[in-house]
């Protein structure tokens, strides 16, 4: 007996000496944000609290083991003034580096610059001074130091920098020749509006003229030919751009007559004058305004403002707690409603509860917003379903909302994003067209997983609570190819159930009786979404498949006429020793959409059955990626 603990035992002294190591690298962590935190003041609260772990802070990334600090996202927290030496620099495990949009000043630290691993830095919209420093990471990808107050020149060893793709140093006051950058990687380049004087390295000539706009002293491709240029661009007297010009008058200020000064005083009167039509007419159109979708994000910053005197806010409201992004507890998130509104943003689509985009803050901070329309309740109903939806705790199946916010104008919910794309696009996407066919095993696994995940979110919220949308979009996947179900809690917020186009799709009959969504309802839409997965087909209108059916019905006449063979996908019918299987899941997906709610099983009973659905005596057969292969082997010559 005594030799069988003898690995453990051996494992653990192994484990010993490196384990102090580890615990203090991520104390070192915790003590240098902590010093960080103490030194610069900031507006935000960072509620970073040493009594819980520091990979739940605010704006802190770990690696998977949670052994390290991997990443610091700040953006627009109030820093103020210098950023201390032997505090952020300490963290030399750090990835990501996003201060930007603070009031942070001085020079970089050297031991920022010294990081081995840094591979993006974003300190762009500071007040940063000094010359570029030089950043000694080969890893690095993204340098951001725009919109700072950086002098001298562009130091020739950021050509050291061999894996740079984006390199951002516009509005600067940064001067000399621009060096023969050779970063055979770089994609992103802007060097606008600085002091840069002579000839644009024929290296650089590939780039857009708006990569060297505001730099009246240089010449070259794409800019003007230099051998044409006017005397008046001589390399040697630069003069500071218009957005950082002195403010002591120049000899040409002072020949100004009366006449020009005439002149001036009508323009702005005539500027004002317009802006108080446009602000006429913009009040007069505000009940029937339309914004587009594909600008949606940034439109709303406009209409922001005009948000405050809705009674939706409230009369004791402070000004400063206004149109705030609210975020869900255990959300590591770290912007507000000004980030969101200025992040690039792309339509994903549009569904039955509104529009979704992708907005992009930063490169590691990636969102998904829906803008949420047709919302028929007020406020206080809004708040309190949005809590019962926090309340649903973290599951691997289910893609959680991690903020909202909400006006009179605009409902918009903010969850995570996950690229891997949803299930309806994988399923329905370029059939036909040689695209990778969805196999078995993966088209159970993903089954799996989305049962799991609406379970939990029916356990969690209560009998009444339901999810109301389940469908294949609504499915999203993981790399592992895992389904996550989203967009859950929504429904009991719209004016009126979501509806496809024609036929039923995935509603219950008393869905579409009673307007209203159950637990059960779900569990008829899951059916449907069963034999979507079996059948191939879609039970609501996709771009390139107009053919809609009512699927349950389709397939009881298929089965009713003894075909079951003719239900399954054509491309499933290509993998071996899976057919027994797909029987037994049509059987589970015909009990979730029989037409009385009282006869269809719940979702937990649903998990089990496809967690049983798998014989013991098949668990080790191959899969069906190997059957295809070895059927087209048994056929190949």
């Amino acid at each position: 007996m005594k030799l069988h603990f003898l690995p453990v035992v051996t494992s653990i002294c192994l484990l010993l000496p490196v384990l102090p190591l580890i615990i203090g690298d991520l104390n070192s962590d915790r003590r240098a944000l902590l010093d960080f935190a103490s030194a610069v003041p900031h507006t935000r609260k960072l509620n970073w609290n040493s009594s819980v772990s520091i990979c739940t802070w605010s704006g802190i990334t770990c690696n998977k083991n949670r052994t390290r600090v991997i990443g610091i996202h700040l953006p627009c927290v109030g820093l103020y003034g210098p950023i201390p030496p032997n505090t952020i620099g300490t963290l030399d495990a750090l990835r990501a580096l996003s201060l930007r949009s603070n009031h942070l000043n001085g020079s970089i630290p050297a031991d920022i610059v010294s990081m081995p691993s840094l591979q993006s830095v974003y300190l762009e919209r500071n007040a940063f001074s000094g010359g570029i420093p030089t950043f000694h990471s080969v890893h690095l990808i993204v340098l951001d130091l725009s919109f700072n107050f950086f002098r001298g020149s562009i130091p020739p060893t950021i050509n050291n920098l061999q894996r740079l793709t984006t390199l951002s140093l516009q509005f600067n006051l940064l001067s000399g020749s621009i060096p023969d950058l050779n970063l055979p990687r770089l994609k992103l380049l802007n060097l606008s509006h600085n002091i840069l004087n002579g000839s644009i390295p024929n290296s650089l000539a590939t780039y857009p003229i708006s990569s060297f706009d505001g730099n009246s002293r240089l010449c070259g491709a794409p800019l003007t030919d230099c051998s044409t240029s006017s005397p008046s661009t001589s390399i040697y007297s630069p003069s500071p751009p218009t957005f950082y010009r002195s403010t002591h008058r120049s000899r040409w200020d002072k020949k100004v007559g009366a006449a020009a000064v005439v002149a001036i005083l009508i323009g702005g009167f005539s500027i004002v004058c317009l802006l108080v039509l446009v602000i006429c007419f913009c009040c007069c159109r505000k009940k029937n305004r339309s914004i587009s979708s594909r600008s949606l994000l940034k439109a709303k910053a406009a209409n922001v403002g005009r948000n405050e005197k809705s009674e939706d806010f409230g009369s004791g409201v402070q000004t400063a707690e206004k149109n705030k992004l609210i975020f869900f507890e255990r959300c590591s998130y770290n912007f507000d409603l000004e980030d969101l509104l200025r992040a690039s943003a792309e339509v994903l689509g549009k569904g039955s509860y509104g529009t979704t985009y992708k907005a992009v803050l930063d490169e590691n901070i990636i969102v998904v917003v829906k803008r949420l329309r047709e919302v028929g309740v007020g406020k206080r109903e809004f708040e309190q379903q949005m809590e019962i939806v926090g309340r649903m705790g973290q599951h691997p199946n289910v893609v959680p909302l991690r903020a909202y916010y909400y006006s009179k104008d605009e409902k918009l919910v903010v969850c995570e994003y996950i690229p891997t794309g949803s299930l309806s696009a994988l399923l329905h996407g370029n059939r036909g067209t040689g695209r990778a066919s969805l196999d078995w095993d993966t088209r159970l696994k993903i089954s799996l997983g989305t049962a799991k995940g609406i379970a939990h979110i029916h356990g969690e919220g209560g009998a009444r609570f339901s999810h109301g949308n389940v469908k294949s979009s609504n499915v999203l996947l993981t790399q592992d190819h895992d389904g996550c179900i989203s967009d859950f809690g929504l429904a009991p917020l719209m004016n009126f159930p979501a509806t496809p186009s024609r036929g039923p799709g995935y509603r219950a009959p008393e869905a579409i009786e009673t307007r209203k969504v159950t637990q059960k309802s779900d569990v008829y839409s899951f059916g449907v979404l069963l034999l979507e997965l079996l059948t191939g087909k879609a039970p609501v209108r996709y771009s390139g498949h107009e053919d809609v059916i009512d699927l349950p019905r389709w397939v009881r006449s298929v089965v009713r006429e003894e075909w079951t063979a003719e239900v399954f996908d054509a491309e499933l019918m290509r993998y071996q020793n899976v057919e027994e299987e797909m029987v037994q899941m049509l059987q589970i997906a015909l009990s979730c959409v029989a037409k009385v709610p009282e006869n269809r099983p719940t979702m937990n009973a649903v998990v089990r059955m496809i967690e049983e659905l798998r014989q013991p005596e098949l668990s080790n057969r191959p899969s069906s990626e190997e059957n295809m292969s070895k059927d087209s082997n048994m056929q190949t010559p």
